[in-house]
């Protein structure tokens, strides 16, 4: 019994184990793998920006940003529009505020690309084109059509059908740095006022000079180019353009250069621009 007494402690030591190995177990993996996909993600997106051209980004915003009609005021109507269709006057929407209510004005009223708005503005530009059309064909009647449409060029624009009748080498619109014009401005003339009396639209006549090769201190640009805008109006109207269609006669100077030598014969031109109906 004694001996027994006398016998070394039995110590029992426990071991804990530790799952997910270290201190911080294993959630910095996620952490991590989290990271690599966030930054994966990124450098995807930035691919993508790179990738696509502007046209397509705005397809993408759109698609995720999309317009839908809403009512300016809130009704008692059943259905989503208050009982009103989608293409009625107060649930238009108008740049994201809607329409006038009652009584729309100018400013507040529904914009959306309505078939009629679309078919009007189809038909304005198929007469533009057919007037731009006729007024080609007309230079094979004769050789004098032939010689004025050398001064000539048209394009149509948001403004109207721009007829641009300019100066050519040897072949001038005015006498010198005068408003009288040549003989071929009077043929000119001629052949826009029977082109154009194809419709009732309104005319503005715009005159632009070429730069002189020195500085004047008063600088005769302004009034001349005035003065040729104010001529080609005055032989539109005695070759049968109504008076009245005239809008607006402008003179610009030297300040629209149509090359990129200002002081070019070129510049010297008229632009007589068949006004839309909605300018």
């Amino acid at each position: 019994m004694a001996g027994q007494s006398n016998a070394a402690p039995v110590i029992i030591k426990r071991v804990k184990k530790v799952v997910g190995g270290g201190h911080h177990g294993g959630a910095w993996k996620v952490a991590y793998a989290d990271f690599v996909t966030a930054m994966m993600a990124f450098f995807m997106l930035m691919w993508l920006l790179n990738a696509t051209t502007e046209k397509q980004r705005k397809g993408l915003a759109d698609y995720f940003n999309p317009t839908i009609p809403v009512n300016r005021i809130s009704g008692g109507g059943d259905g989503a529009f208050g009982g009103d269709s989608v293409f009625s006057e107060q649930v238009m929407a108008q740049s994201g505020t809607g329409a006038a209510s009652m009584q729309p004005t100018e400013a507040q009223q529904a914009r959306g690309d309505s078939t009629a708005a679309a078919t009007e503005n189809t038909t304005q530009q198929q007469v533009l084109a057919e007037i731009q059309k006729q007024m080609t064909e007309r230079g094979g009647e004769s050789m004098t059509m032939q010689q004025a449409l050398r001064h000539i060029v048209s394009r149509i624009t948001d403004e109207g059908l721009v007829i641009e009748v300019f100066d050519v080498p040897g072949a001038p619109l005015f006498t010198g740095t005068t408003a009288a014009p040549e003989p071929v401005l009077h043929d000119i003339a001629g052949l826009l006022s029977e082109v154009l009396a194809l419709t009732a639209n309104g005319i503005a006549i715009d005159g632009h000079v070429a730069s002189f090769p020195i500085t004047l201190i008063d600088n005769p640009a302004w009034t001349l180019s005035s003065a040729r805008a104010q001529a080609m109006r005055d032989l539109l109207q005695q070759t049968g353009l109504p008076a009245a269609r005239v809008q607006r006669v402008t003179g610009h100077a030297d300040r629209r250069p149509a090359t990129v030598n200002p002081m070019a014969g070129r510049n010297n031109r008229l632009e007589v621009i068949l006004l839309r109906r909605d300018r």
